[in-house]
């Protein structure tokens, strides 16, 4: 389906940079995008509903959110606004115009007890504030909706030369000439490519199979083996990159042990376009950050 109308929160983040590449056909409005008018303040419900009555979209695409993990371990108050107040605006907007939203959460809704993938079926229990909120969200779109759909990303890559995130950070020491690198090995997830993220939704939409997914990138990983495939996949034979506990990266939030999932309601309905880890980092490594080492 095409020619609809997107609201896009947040499409100045990493995930917004993909929006227009994956909905060629539909009409977006990008709000808070860098030096662009449309900003809005999802904390505001006024604007919220102002904007929503505005442009009446066919489907608002949730991405603005507090996600400095950290930062929301230190200032609670902020991430319930940005995170659940925010989110409970834009569902209220969105159910008041029979819009359809897609609310974009996280794997940091579980506590990261298992030593298996989690699955849409798993119950949350967050270990931070972030993931609090998150969840938090989720449940104000469940409450206030009909038709939604919450996806759950995980580890997520993308961004292209603004990568500020962990495999920017390896890609940017590697080309400043550094050899000796140390990654985490004892933290489990799954990757999500922003880009196959958003292609995979605009799949979704395209159907009434409305709720909640899990979409990631195939397979469990820790950050050592993403740093290994990086340097692999680079040619950067010189570095060497020692395997580390987390302890040696203190932060304010914990971490969960284990935050790796399976997408097992689009396996189910055979809507699952998510390739494994290992080819969506080789994918964006090749086509948005191999000219940075050059």
């Amino acid at each position: 389906m095409a020619n609809r109308t997107i609201l896009v929160t947040g499409a100045g983040g990493m995930v917004g940079s993909y929006v227009s590449a994956a909905f060629p056909d539909d009409r977006l409005v990008l709000t808070d995008i860098r030096n662009a008018p449309q900003v809005l303040d999802i904390c505001d419900a006024q604007a919220v509903n102002d904007a929503v009555e505005q442009y009446r979209p066919d489907v608002v695409l949730h991405l603005a959110a507090a996600t400095d993990v950290d930062y929301c371990q230190q200032d609670p108050d902020f991430a319930y606004r940005a995170n659940t107040l925010g989110t409970e605006n834009i569902a209220r907007a969105c159910e008041a115009v029979n819009a359809v939203l897609v609310y974009l959460s996280t794997m940091c809704v579980f506590w990261g007890d298992k030593t298996k993938p989690y699955t849409e079926a798993d119950p949350p229990r967050p270990k931070t504030v972030y993931g609090c909120t998150k969840w938090y969200g989720e449940q104000a779109v469940t409450t206030i909706m009909k038709r939604y759909f919450i996806c759950r990303a995980g580890w997520m890559i993308g961004g292209g030369p603004r990568d500020a995130k962990f495999v920017g950070k390896m890609v940017q020491l590697m080309r400043d000439g550094r050899t000796q690198l140390k990654a985490v090995n004892d933290k489990f997830g799954s990757l999500t490519y922003a880009r196959d993220l958003l292609a995979n939704i605009a799949v979704l939409l395209d159907t009434e199979h409305y709720g909640l997914y899990h979409i990631l990138n195939g397979g469990v990983v820790d950050r050592y083996q993403v740093a290994l495939s990086i340097r692999d996949i680079l040619g950067m034979s010189n570095v060497t990159i020692e395997p580390v506990g987390s302890g040696e990266f203190p932060a304010p939030a914990p971490r969960a042990r284990y935050e790796a999932g399976r997408n097992t309601r689009l396996e189910q309905l055979g809507l699952n376009r998510m390739p494994d880890w290992r080819s969506a980092l080789e994918t964006y490594l090749r086509d948005e950050l191999s000219e940075s080492l050059s």
